[in-house]
């Protein structure tokens, strides 16, 4: 009896496991054919571009509750303090028989007990130039899509198209989202994050010629971009994008768009596309010129490094909050790191301006008393508070850059790696095995082990000196590993004070480091 019993419970278990993985599955596909059957539509109009106010309204179907949450984010991906948008947003309007309810700074309540299509509008006060900021004046529109358009709680991951309604006096529109075909000024956006990943650029704009690399399209689009050599300049960013493709080995989108918004500060990296202060009429100097160059270099390596080669903690986002990590390090200072790299192994730069970039960058470590009391990984994850380049307030330094520090260790990681491999092995495999395992296979970001796991198997041995200066704030060693590939770190005593330091060869360069000084300058 027991026996038979036992076998009735089996087969209901497995009956009622059954039907509850069939109930999941179907729970799933119910959610999915809901969240499909949703259109989201966005029109910005910009009726008097004096008064810098756009003016958004948003039309809405096909969500089947009676109450949501309409957001504004609080920050935007690739600057990482918390912005306040919602502070810009007024004269927020609903249809008559919707109950709005402001919930808290960024959050409007909606409800309706008919569960029908809504519409509502809100303007947007747009008058801070900033990269990181929509501005609106009677020349152009910079629209930071994170600081126009609310998103409904819960569903980030819903399509939505936006559209524009443009004044008699503007023609261009340049971003990165898709052209709905067959509507002018119309696009289509997958979910939100692909929004919030691609800024909207109007006016009356300049095309430069584009260029192409492995037949993919690259080009530069601006406002006020300047007088300047066009083709010089487009010859020698060819050379960069060139030089950056062929170390990752990979293009991951199908047409990339430089984004020139006019005289400023500043640059912000999207998936397809980067957002950049810039004035032309300043490239005659061959210094500002080689900071220009240095700077596209930078923005244009983040789509590989941060935009899909990424802390686990930046994607899905949060924009409700701070998305903290410790690994800003690896994101912006490798990417500063790879930077020079680029820049020297395309062309663009000399051996001495090379070497000068790392000079620069020691000389700033080793003369910031900050760099007594934060470690790397601090310095990451305090950012939300302190700011990408430290403290800046006038209290006693006990703050660093990962602008700063991060390319000097990875410096150091890097000669670690090919000392470590006979120069058969270099931080580029680390940043391919990061993209091909991480964004191309497990399709998610990774963890500060992982990325330390991975630095070590293609070492083949032990990193741990090298992450000490990650995670303590351990003087570094220069010259044990810059005598890897012949090099020595020279200092002396400037007239202020500080201490000047400088790279130099060894004379006594064996054929083994000249081969490691090479490589990594790419002069093989």
């Amino acid at each position: 009896m027991k026996k038979s019993l036992f076998y009735i419970s089996k087969s209901l278990i497995v009956l009622f496991f059954v039907l509850s993985i069939t109930s999941c599955t179907n729970t799933g596909n119910n959610t999915t054919e809901k969240k499909n059957s949703i259109d989201l539509k966005f029109t910005v109009s910009m009726p008097d571009p004096a008064s810098q106010n756009f003016i958004v309204e948003l039309n809405c179907s096909g969500i089947n509750e009676d109450t949501i949450n309409l957001k504004m984010p609080e920050w935007m991906p690739g600057y990482y303090q918390i912005m306040d948008y919602s502070d810009a947003v007024s004269e927020f309007e609903v249809e008559s028989d919707l109950l709005v309810t402001r919930q808290n700074d960024n959050t409007w309540q909606i409800v309706t007990s008919k569960r029908k299509p809504f519409q509502l509008s809100y303007k947007v006060k747009a008058d801070k130039k900033f990269v990181a900021n929509s501005f609106l004046d009677t020349t152009h529109a910079y629209i930071v899509p994170p600081s126009l358009f609310m998103y409904i709680d819960n569903y980030l991951d819903i399509p939505v198209t936006v559209e524009f309604n443009l004044n008699n006096k503007w023609s261009d529109i340049v971003t990165g989202l898709d052209d709905v075909i067959g509507k002018e000024y119309t696009y289509l956006a997958s979910d939100f994050d692909i929004l919030y990943d691609c800024p909207i650029l109007i006016g009356n704009l300049e095309s430069l010629e584009p260029f192409y690399v492995s037949g993919v399209e690259h080009q530069f689009i601006g406002y006020d971009i300047g007088e300047f050599d066009q083709e010089v300049f487009m010859t020698e960013l060819q050379k960069i994008i060139q030089a950056a493709t062929d170390l990752m080995g990979d293009i991951p989108y199908e047409k990339y768009k430089f984004i020139g918004i006019g005289p400023g500060h500043g640059g912000i990296e999207h998936l397809n596309n980067t957002t950049v202060s810039f004035d032309g009429n300043t490239l005659s100097d061959e210094k500002a010129f080689n900071r220009m160059m240095s700077f596209l270099a930078h923005e244009y390596f983040h789509n590989y490094n941060v935009k899909r080669i990424r802390p686990v903690e930046l994607g899905p986002f949060d924009y409700s909050r701070e998305n903290k990590t410790n690994q800003l390090w690896i994101s912006e200072g490798l990417t500063v790191y790879y930077e020079y790299i680029v820049v020297k192994r395309s062309g663009v730069f000399n051996e001495e301006e090379f070497l000068a970039c790392f000079e620069g960058e020691i000389n700033s470590v080793e003369n910031d008393p900050g760099r007594h009391y934060q470690s790397l990984v601090q310095s990451s994850y305090y950012t939300w508070e302190e700011g990408p380049f430290g403290d800046p307030g006038t209290k006693e330094d006990r703050s660093i850059s990962y602008y700063v520090k991060g390319p000097v260790v990875g410096l150091l990681l890097d000669f670690a790696i090919r000392e470590a491999t006979d120069n058969q092995k270099s931080l580029d495999d680390v940043m391919r095995f990061m993209y091909n395992t991480y964004y191309k296979g497990l399709q998610r970001g990774f963890t500060s082990a992982e990325f330390q796991l991975a630095c070590e198997k293609i070492a083949g041995t032990l990193l741990t000196p090298v992450f000490e200066y990650v995670h303590t704030t351990k003087d570094l060693d220069y010259n044990k590993y810059l005598a890897y590939a012949g090099l020595e770190l020279k200092q002396e005593k400037g007239q202020s004070g500080k201490n000047i330091f400088s790279i130099k060869k060894k004379s006594d360069i064996t054929a083994e480091q000249l081969a490691v000084l090479n490589s990594w300058m790419g002069e093989e």
